[in-house]
Order: structure tokens, then C-alpha cells, then sequence
């Protein structure tokens, strides 16, 4: 199974841009999907996630900004970023929870992203 992000790039203060992550593979099932997101001299942190009632969830810093959705069909996960500021710069990561047929039964595993650069300049 991989996780195939893009989307990222280079804007300017205000800007948007919308990322995507497709999972492929032998997909039996997948749980959740979200987005994390690591700048520089910080640890990884959580920016997007669905509640398991299917609420969006957010981290302070990107709330009203940011909208997180999924096309269940298309095994896919998005990132529409809005109001972009320059702390947002950094890797952003999708992760998500799949059931993956194994050879001789299903298991459930964490699958990371390869990460897509993320640079918001003023």
C-alpha cells in the first residue's frame, strides 16, 4: 500500500492551495485518513483529522483556514488551505489506518505519505 501526496508548492501570504493524497494497493479497507504536518525544529503534529463520528477536527492554528475532506470512492484525502500565513510553511504528511489483504489473511497497518513541501512566503 502506498500514500501519494501532492499538491504542495511555493505561494504567497494569503494564498491557497489544495492537497491531495490517494491511497493505492491491496486495500481491503481504510479506517481514517488525515494530515499532519512537521516544520522545522518541531515535532509532527496533527493539523486535520475526522472525529469517528466524521467531524472535522483541526488544530487551533489552522481553524476557519483550512478544510479537510475525503472521497471514500477514491481512497483520497484533501487539504483545501486558505488564508495561508508563513507559519504554515512546512512538510505536510497524510496518514492514514488500512486493512490490506495479506497473503493468507487481512491485517491492519499505519501508512504514512512521502510528504509534500509546503512554503508560504511573505
Amino acid at each position: 500500500v502506498q500514500l501519494q501526496a501532492s499538491g504542495g508548492g511555493l505561494v504567497q501570504t494569503g494564498g491557497s492551495l489544495r492537497l491531495s493524497c490517494t491511497a493505492s494497493g491491496s486495500i481491503v479497507s481504510i479506517d481514517y485518513m488525515d494530515w499532519y504536518r512537521q516544520v522545522p525544529g518541531k515535532h509532527r503534529e496533527l493539523v486535520a483529522t475526522f472525529t469517528t463520528a466524521g467531524n472535522a477536527n483541526y488544530v487551533d492554528s489552522v481553524k476557519g483556514r483550512f478544510t479537510i475532506s475525503r472521497d471514500k470512492a477514491m481512497n483520497s484525502v484533501y487539504l483545501q488551505m486558505n488564508s495561508l500565513k508563513s507559519e504554515d510553511t512546512g512538510v505536510y504528511y497524510c496518514h492514514a489506518g488500512i486493512s490490506v489483504f495479506g497473503d493468507s489473511k487481512p491485517y491492519y497497518d499505519v501508512f504514512w505519505g512521502q510528504g509534500t513541501q509546503v512554503t508560504v512566503s511573505s
